[in-house]
């Protein structure tokens, strides 16, 4: 993993100390030895991490903590308290100035690294959510609302024994929902009931290997990415090593504090949110990118796409393919007559009824105004006429309730469809396309309201 580091630390030897450990994992690092200093370069270079001392002259770590925090172009970046002294208030005046992680000295490498790596991987979902949400015009506003951001988390707790669970629940009281499991098996079926945030699991049962249960919730389609935080005992170096190969994101030495065990289920949380934010904000712009907006069909693009596919797979393994084009009869005067209001809902009521007369695997799409085109994959054309036969009746046998609670209306709607299909070798999207816009052509003038073949 790549990442810019900024270390902090007015004690040159423990700023090459860190340097040295950060730089073997192949990090970019860069220094400060003081508060100044490191706002500053906060500032210019927006480093992935902070590493932070506590105790300097002057402006101390809590203070550059506090003011990275409050400052709207670098509060996203992660900071890690770095101190000499492992006391609680230490740990609590930290997290009140915003630090997201503590680190105690003399630092152990599996702690460094470990958390480091969790905390970057943070950082990089909260940058692709900012670049997502520039491109998508949320500007300056936060990637979680407050509302998302103050809300309990639910987690699964999963041990053989209640006495930890009971430690692990007083340090949580008022923060977070714990769900307790004492059967690691029932905790497997569990995952796929419940939308669980972070999943903790003692190493130190008895009765089920840690390590193999961790491997299986990474396994499992509902847990591989919900955040893995384990407890184990400190002397354990072998297992935690094997534990954060297999994908767990965070630990907990024996005996745990309780501000450390809240600090860092907040972090696995907020990280779980920001996951699920990103995946929610690449799923909408997919379907935005594929979607008509009124309709919510899809547009000329996807139609585009896979209708030049299912035309390669005709010419090539010798598949049927037809397609509909549809337009509807005298929309202008909808629109004229009623108002654009009104032609939206006719627009929507259409698709509504396209989309529950044709197949699962049938593709419908609004390709402008009011035209339509349905893609009919593995279709020969007198079975498309048939399909499209079914389409109009759909549409003109039941009139469009269009209205409003208030003002109600009904409309009479028919549709002029054409259909073509795969003939030739040498056949396209397009010249399919064509053919079966002059074959529409010719149910206009024809009269409307009926389906037209176009002749081979």
């Amino acid at each position: 993993m790549s990442a810019r580091v900024l270390v902090v630390d007015d004690i040159l030897a423990n700023v090459r100390l860190l340097e040295a450990k950060l730089q073997s994992e192949y990090f970019e690092v860069a220094t400060a030895m003081n508060g100044i200093d490191a706002l500053e370069k906060v500032q210019r270079i927006k480093p992935d991490i902070v590493l932070l001392d506590v105790m300097m002259p002057g402006m101390d770590g809590l203070e550059v903590c506090r003011r990275i925090k409050s400052n709207p172009e670098t509060q996203h970046i992660p900071v890690i308290m770095v101190t000499a002294l492992d006391q609680p208030e230490d740990k609590v005046r930290g997290l009140e100035a915003g630090a997201d992680d503590f680190l105690t000295k003399p630092v152990n490498d599996i702690a460094l690294f470990s958390r480091v790596k969790s905390l970057v991987r943070l950082k990089m979902l909260m940058d692709e959510l900012l670049a997502r949400g520039a491109s998508e015009g949320m500007g300056g506003r936060p990637l979680l609302s407050e509302e998302e951001e103050k809300r309990p988390g639910r987690i699964l707790f999963v041990d053989d024994r209640e006495r930890l669970y009971g430690r692990v629940k007083a340090a949580l009281e008022g923060h977070h929902h714990l769900d307790f499991v004492n059967d690691p098996l029932k905790a497997l079926e569990e995952v796929e009931r419940h939308d669980y945030e972070l999943i903790m699991v003692n190493m130190d049962m008895e009765s089920y290997d840690g390590l193999r249960l961790c491997s299986q919730f990474r396994s499992l389609e509902a847990t591989r990415q919900v955040p893995i935080l384990i407890i184990i005992d400190p002397d354990d170096t072998a297992r935690l090593a094997k534990a954060l190969e297999l994908g767990v994101n965070d630990y907990l030495m024996r005996p745990i504090d309780p501000q450390e065990t809240l600090a860092r289920v907040n972090t696995q949380i907020r990280r779980s949110r920001y996951t699920r934010k990103l995946r929610e904000n690449v799923r909408r712009s997919i379907a935005l990118s594929v979607t008509d907006p009124l309709t919510g069909l899809y547009n000329r693009r996807y139609m585009t796409t896979h209708g030049e596919a299912l035309v390669d797979e005709a010419a090539n393994r010798g598949k049927a393919f037809s397609l509909l084009m549809l337009d509807l009869d005298h929309f202008k005067r909808i629109n004229d007559e009623y108002g654009h209001d009104v032609g939206d809902r006719v627009l929507q009521e259409l698709a509504r009824r396209l989309k529950a007369h044709v197949r699962r695997l049938d593709i419908v799409c609004r390709i402008g105004g009011e035209e339509f085109v349905v893609l009919l994959p593995g279709t020969p054309v007198d079975i498309a006429q048939r399909v499209a036969e079914r389409l109009r009746i759909a549409i003109a046998e039941e009139p469009f309730q269009v209205g409003t609670p208030e003002e109600p209306l009904s409309l009479n709607v028919t549709t002029s469809i054409g259909v073509a299909g795969f003939e030739r070798s040498d056949d396209t999207l397009e010249s399919i396309l064509k053919r079966a816009d002059e074959a529409l052509y010719e149910a206009k003038n024809a009269g409307r309201n009926r389906v037209v073949l176009h002749a081979a």
